[in-house]
């Protein structure tokens, strides 16, 4: 969904400008490089194990790679049974349609989410001489569309979930909140839950994930990409993988991950934003 001009100010003031610049131009996720790296997670240190000892996403890696706010309140409040928490006791489809003007219609609703192409279609142009009011309206669904899908997706990855009604009912207020954190501690137990082998598809902020290898293993890294931006995931904005053998790769991958040493790993990612 396009970034409207009239919703950039509050995309800043909610702290997820950065992420939403983002969102226009994320790169393709690597998925054997992805996977050969959560064969290494440990839920019980979250915590990839190397040969070389451990090593994690941290604070620091999310607002470099995605200029998030690490700093702030908790991310928290109820994750299910939104028929009775809601604003008042009022149940979550009244309190939906008095911040998007309206429901949408059953087929594109499944329990608590929407399926984002009513999103994506309801709230793809914003009209020329739209109101303040429409326009907080179009900058509350590309939030729920942003949160839903870059940060916080599910294996699903095609539903707008609307636990996010809380924030998105206050914008000026979004901005008092640590996303970082939660989009970190998101990515841990995603991570964790994949460690199961019950479970085979992995969610969450993937991107994250695979712009922190690429900047912390260099060696990994697809060449060909040395101009670098804030937010750091920038750099890889056209990196397109390679899209058949995965079998192999993922194999390739792991014999890669096994003979890497201290000296292949890169510390000086923070670093490059005091150049750029």
């Amino acid at each position: 969904m396009p970034m409207h001009e009239r919703i950039i100010p509050y995309l800043e003031r909610a702290g997820l400008y950065h992420l939403a610049r983002l969102n226009s131009q994320w790169f393709w996720l690597d998925e054997p490089l992805v996977s050969a790296f959560v064969e290494r997670w440990r839920p019980e240190t979250h915590t990839f194990h190397m040969p070389f000892g451990e090593c994690t996403v941290t604070l620091q890696d999310v607002a470099f790679q995605l200029g998030l706010p690490v700093d702030g309140e908790a991310v928290s409040g109820c994750l299910g049974e939104f028929e009775t928490y809601m604003e008042g006791g009022r149940p979550a489809w009244e309190w939906f349609e008095d911040l998007f003007g309206e429901r949408p219609p059953p087929n594109k609703v499944k329990q608590m989410t929407v399926h984002f192409t009513w999103f994506h279609e309801r709230f793809r142009v914003l009209p020329p001489d739209a109101s303040e009011e429409t326009v907080r309206i179009y900058a509350r669904a590309y939030i729920m569309m942003l949160l839903s899908t870059q940060l916080f997706g599910d294996k699903s990855a095609n539903r707008v979930h609307i636990r996010w009604l809380p924030f998105v009912a206050n914008l000026d207020g979004m901005g008092r909140y640590s996303w970082g954190s939660a989009a970190l501690a998101w990515l841990y137990r995603c991570m964790c839950r994949v460690a199961n082998r019950n479970v085979t598809n992995l969610a969450g902020p993937l991107q994250l994930l695979q712009s922190w290898i690429f900047w912390r293993f260099p060696s990994l890294r697809p060449a060909g990409f040395e101009v670098s931006s804030f937010p750091l995931a920038s750099r890889w904005s056209a990196y397109l993988p390679p899209n058949d053998g995965k079998e192999q790769r993922v194999i390739r991958y792991r014999l890669a991950l096994d003979r890497l040493t201290a000296r292949d790993v890169s510390f000086i990612a923070a670093r490059v934003l005091l150049f750029v």
